[in-house]
């Protein structure tokens, strides 16, 4: 077996509040450097030969994964003005290809976007925004061919096929306004962060700056109503909001703030015929309310509300249309959907039988219609876009997603648990196996977890994970705190100097499964990415015994070092949710959980890191 390479020491010393910090591998964020380069490539080349006897293996699960996918596919079409507008892919390209129809489904396709002719001579291409202007004329559009998150707009006339002049770069969110030569958009500063809010006249030399958020907590989100009569720009740090609108007919007027930012004050809105509807978690109500307020007063003093803060509850989302407004709440960790008949305020749930699974909602750009158009899966059932009529209760299935070489739900089986972590705190789990798997602790088991931003870990259909089910393996997700799933609370409780609950969390959950029979410690492998691999390197650190072996993913583990840098994108955006080491008590806290400074000279088990060199 080959020498894992060893790193050399250039050991650099920092002292924050009066603690003494030796960094021997500070050097290696020197990403020209190329001895920085040729140690990730013996680091590369490390990895190719202890895995050289998988290579078999590998290559057999590659073609496994592959012949189960439908490469020749089509999204359903969904209806924006006069066209229909869906997105195709085709076997043996690498991107989609975007197109509409005008009028009805069996009209001639039109190609609006082909990704693939775009990505000509280009390493990497990825598409941004994309929203054809009202008349359906002309189509903006961002894409990025560097992969560094740097997009260039640009406009194409759909009736020629021909470009604008037009190339903006660093725009992050677009919107048109009704006129379909005038469209908003924003763009980022050198941290990547979206700041500034501009109008651009099609063939104009400059353009109008609009507005500049100062406060480098807030990122600036520009988008237009459902009803077509609003562009909103929202202004949004982790833990609050201010959002500015404009009549979409009105492009030259003054941007009106609805409710001015408020510490620990998020809100969103949608418009519907003379009312904005408002998502609210004001006053400490941390689940948020619904509150509709008059678009020509919107005024806290003529605020109705339709839909009280629950504790037991999230208000997810809202989405208004003409006659109905649909609300995905989230209970006990599981959305449903709420519907309600805005003409006399008549409500309805639609619920789902699965004991875990996920929904989202899908284009839905037509305000005057009764369907509602989401997307449901879940471990077993594969992604399935449904129409429901808000009117009749009629659910209409649309596509679901093929699995090519037959697949039948019944071999396996889906289960929703629940661990208990030291605080007495229950913390959801989610696991998927073949419907005869045993519980005698034989099982391989793959957990993963995520923990942060409030960002639920969806429960998600992978026909890819089906060659692993059938292996025996049982795949499992722990839901802990920090994530979304049991509302703000659930996330207040494992961000900022709460963090920590979600590693305990995690472990329970680990705990739970070899306690209960589903795996046992040398069968388990613990996965996570990014926020997630922050919290697999702190489990690893507190219980190296825990598991088999770790996967991490581009993983956020030098919390202390990245968060003191405030030159580097997404730091002070950040503060709110791990703390700012700059303040005596954050930076105590983080160094009890950082996984870079916390490494021991204990025994941990088998790790694959996967990262990025630009990430």
């Amino acid at each position: 077996m080959p020498s894992p390479p060893v790193a050399k020491k250039i050991p650099k010393i920092d002292v924050v509040h009066g603690d003494v910090r030796q960094d021997d591998y500070f050097w290696l964020r020197q990403k020209d450097d190329p001895e920085v380069v040729a140690y990730l490539e013996s680091e590369n080349a490390y990895t190719d030969a202890i895995l050289t006897s998988t290579e078999p293996f590998q290559q057999a699960l590659y073609q496994e994964m592959l012949g189960r996918i439908k490469e020749d596919d089509q999204t359903v079409p969904y209806q924006r003005g006069a066209h229909f507008y869906y997105l195709r892919t085709e076997k043996g390209k690498q991107y989609p290809i975007y197109c509409r129809k005008q009028g009805r489904l069996e009209a001639p396709e039109e190609v609006t976007l082909d990704l693939n002719f775009l990505a000509q001579g280009h390493p990497f291409l990825a598409l941004g925004g994309y929203a054809a202007s009202d008349d359906g004329h002309r189509l903006a559009y961002t894409v990025d061919v560097t992969g560094f998150r740097e997009y260039t707009l640009y406009v194409k006339d759909l009736r020629t096929g021909q470009l604008a002049p037009e190339r903006i770069e660093k725009v992050s969110t677009l919107a048109w306004c009704a006129d379909p030569a005038i469209l908003f958009y924003v763009t980022e500063d050198h941290a990547k962060r979206p700041y500034r809010l501009w109008r651009h006249r099609l063939g104009a030399a400059t353009d109008d700056l609009l507005y500049e958020e100062a406060d480098e907590l807030f990122r600036l989100h520009l988008r237009r109503s459902r009803s077509l009569a609003y562009v909103f720009a929202t202004s949004a740090s982790l833990t609050s909001t201010e959002v500015r609108y404009l009549p979409a007919t009105e492009p030259g007027a003054r941007w009106a703030v609805l409710l001015p930012r408020e510490k620990d004050h998020e809100y969103d809105v949608d418009h519907g015929g003379d009312l904005f509807y408002i998502r609210t978690n004001g006053g400490g109500l941390r689940n948020f309310r619904l509150i509709v307020a008059p678009v020509r007063d919107p005024r806290p003093a003529r605020f109705t509300e339709l839909i009280p803060h629950r504790e037991e509850v999230m208000l997810e989302d809202v989405d208004v249309f003409a006659d109905h407004y649909v609300v995905h709440e989230r209970e006990d960790g599981l959305t449903r959907l709420r519907v309600t008949d805005r003409r006399d305020g008549a409500s309805h749930h639609i619920h789902f039988p699965e004991p875990a699974y996920e929904i989202d909602p899908e284009p839905n750009a037509e305000f005057v219609t009764s369907r509602y158009r989401f997307r449901y899966q879940s471990f077993v059932t594969p992604s399935s876009v449904y129409d429901y009529d808000m009117s009749t209760r009629a659910l209409t299935l649309l596509k679901r997603t093929e699995v090519l070489g037959g697949y039948d739900p019944a071999r396996y089986r889906s289960e929703r648990r629940y661990a208990t972590a030291p605080d007495g705190a229950r913390v959801p789990l989610s696991l998927v196996c073949r419907a005869d798997a045993p519980r005698d602790g034989t099982s391989p088991c793959f957990l993963s977890g995520y923990g942060a931003y409030g960002i639920p870990y969806p429960v998600t259909f992978s026909s890819n994970r089906l060659s692993l089910l059938e292996r025996g393996l049982t795949v499992a997700v722990a839901h802990v705190r920090g994530g979304g799933e049991l509302g703000k609370r659930w996330h207040d409780a494992g961000r900022m100097l709460a963090k920590r609950n979600t590693f305990t969390d995690f472990i329970a959950v680990a705990e739970f499964l070899i306690k209960d029979g589903y795996t046992a410690p040398d069968r388990l492998v613990i996965e996570g990415g990014s926020a997630g691999g922050l919290l697999i390197g702190a489990v690893l650190n507190l219980r190296p015994d825990l598991c088999a072996a770790a996967v991490l993913r581009v993983p956020f583990v030098d919390v202390i070092t990245t968060m003191l840098d405030e030159s580097l994108p997404l730091t002070v955006a950040e503060f709110e949710e791990w703390g700012n080491p700059k303040i005596p008590e954050h930076y105590r806290y983080m160094k009890t959980y950082c996984p870079y400074t916390n490494i021991a000279a204990q025994r941990y088990p088998d790790m694959l890191v996967r990262t990025s060199l630009n990430d």
